[in-house]
């Protein structure tokens, strides 16, 4: 993911591998190794990296916090959903076996 972010900031920018290779310091292969995802810049170089692609480190990394809220949420929702059926299911089973109960106790009674 990190790879094809600097790719497509990259291109956006309208600069080459050589080109964003100077402006952080490195050469154009290894930002062609982290286009590629078989290395990854270190701390220093996704500073520099963010400010070269004129971007947050946490956009460039994929760190966007609403989204994984969002997400947290959604998945929330859905084991509270699960939540919900399995006690409806219970409360009906519930009410179920009450109704047989007083059934079954007014015949006894009307058999006695």
């Amino acid at each position: 993911m990190l790879g094809e972010n600097i790719l497509k900031l990259r291109k956006k920018n309208g600069l080459s591998q050589e080109q964003l290779g100077e402006k952080i310091n490195v050469t154009r292969q290894t930002i062609s190794n982290w286009e590629l995802g078989e290395t990854a810049p270190n701390p220093e170089q996704l500073k520099l990296l963010s400010q070269s692609l004129n971007i947050s480190i946490d956009e460039l990394l994929d760190n966007d916090i609403n989204s994984r809220m969002k997400e947290k949420i959604i998945n929330i929702e859905k084991t509270t959903n699960i939540g919900i059926k399995v006690m409806k299911f219970i409360g009906i089973a519930f009410a179920i076996m009450l109704i047989i109960d007083i059934i079954s106790f007014i015949i006894f009674m009307l058999v006695k």
